[in-house]
């Protein structure tokens, strides 16, 4: 999975490379929307969620992983946190996963876990790995 962990190195690279401090973080797209630092609170959940998978899928298969996107960013409280906090624990949460992909073992790619909330849907780690990036740099994208 090493052009997947380039990718996310590549991202996460110029995600830093953009002024932070220019960014208004508080700033909601519509009323129930998420703030620009609470999509952030949410990739540090997609991350955290993701990581378990990929080391999970090393050894085990078919497990069942699913979050609750919404109430993981409300009970986080990501609003009240220092944008610096969030965007640091983002970045290593995201090389952990990077070490992890570098080093995945090539006969655990195909293995899968079911990460679908109402009924079975099971993806291989190589999809979940193409899938988290996508979902990385969708929600990037809408922080203006």
């Amino acid at each position: 999975m090493t052009a997947t962990s380039l990718l996310l190195n590549k991202v996460i690279t110029d995600f830093l490379q953009t002024d932070a401090e220019k960014i208004d973080w508080e700033y909601q797209s519509s009323a129930g929307k998420w703030s620009n630092k609470q999509i952030i609170g949410h990739l540090i959940d997609s991350a955290h969620i993701n990581l378990l998978r990929f080391v999970r899928c090393t050894y085990e298969e078919n497990f069942k992983l699913v979050y609750e996107q919404d109430a993981y960013v409300a009970v986080q409280q990501y609003r009240h946190v220092a944008i610096k906090e969030l965007l640091d624990l983002w970045i290593l949460v995201n090389r952990q996963i990077i070490r992890v992909w570098e080093n995945y073992p090539a006969d655990r790619l195909m293995a899968r876990c079911d990460n679908g909330k109402t009924e079975p849907n099971l993806q291989t780690v190589e999809w979940l790995a193409n899938d988290y990036v996508e979902h990385l740099l969708h929600h990037l994208k809408q922080i203006k």
